[in-house]
């Protein structure tokens, strides 16, 4: 899980500028209408979408915003009909081993931008099951760690069902069992802790490590690829140092 944080804090850090021209919006707003649409409009009920009207909410969406998301998928309408949840699988430069998840309206748009990127960068996307096997669907949270005992933390995580807890710096890391992502940041909550972020990840079951100067090369690939409209999420099994993020900071600034 090594990077993890770190490479979430410069996600948070890029979502405040999307958030700015609406991309954000629209990202949050489509993953709402799908949780809706496969799952019902009750949050009480539908996990997915109640984790999704938090992250909406925790990036000060509008309230109208979320509701007719929700409309949209409850609706049966054509545009949550329309829109498509795709996993692509593929390997980046020097073979890493990348998923990418998409929900798109459009198909061949989105296969277009996204093998645009893998070819110009070097990899090639693979058939489908070619790349799943290494990695897991896990729950993942984030809770703020000033002032939180990790003790604390880690039996109330541990007592709800958690697999592992992480001391990622600014933040306490929580890794989960896919079922109990709802019930672990439920206890969290429940005992007075800030629950900064709670979504599903898909993570590597083993990491690989490369060369500075190539690691670098496929975190810039990642970076375009989640830059697209339609990608929701880019998953690899690249291991991303503390080392590297400062590297690839400070290439970015």
């Amino acid at each position: 899980m090594s990077g993890h944080s770190k490479w979430s804090t410069i996600k948070r850090k890029k979502a405040a500028e999307d958030a700015k021209r609406g991309k954000l919006f629209t990202r949050l707003a489509r993953e709402i209408t799908i949780a809706a649409r496969d799952g019902g409009g009750d949050p009480e009920s539908n996990v997915r979408l109640r984790l999704a009207i938090e992250r909406a909410k925790a990036a000060n969406m509008p309230k109208d915003n979320i509701e007719r998301a929700i409309q949209r998928g409850t609706g049966g309408g054509d545009e949550a009909t329309a829109l498509e949840e795709i996993t692509y699988e593929g390997y980046g430069p020097h073979g890493v081993a990348m998923l990418v998840i998409a929900l798109t309206d459009n198909r061949n748009r989105t296969i277009s931008e996204i093998k645009r990127i893998f070819n110009r960068s070097g990899g090639s996307l693979a058939s489908p099951g070619a790349v799943m096997w290494q990695f897991e669907q896990k729950g993942y949270i984030t809770v703020p760690a000033q002032g939180v005992d990790y003790e604390e933390l880690f039996l109330v995580a541990a007592d709800a069902g958690a697999d592992d807890v992480e001391d990622g710096g600014e933040f306490y890391e929580i890794y989960t069992p896919r079922d109990s992502l709802a019930a672990v940041r439920d206890a969290l909550v429940s005992a007075g802790f800030k629950v900064e972020e709670a979504r599903l990840d898909w993570m590597a079951k083993n990491e690989v490590s490369l060369a500075p100067e190539q690691a670098l090369q496929v975190m810039g690939m990642i970076e375009r690829l989640e830059e697209l409209d339609d990608v929701q999420q880019v998953a690899s099994n690249l291991n991303i140092t503390d080392e590297l993020m400062t590297t690839y900071e400070a290439n970015a600034a």
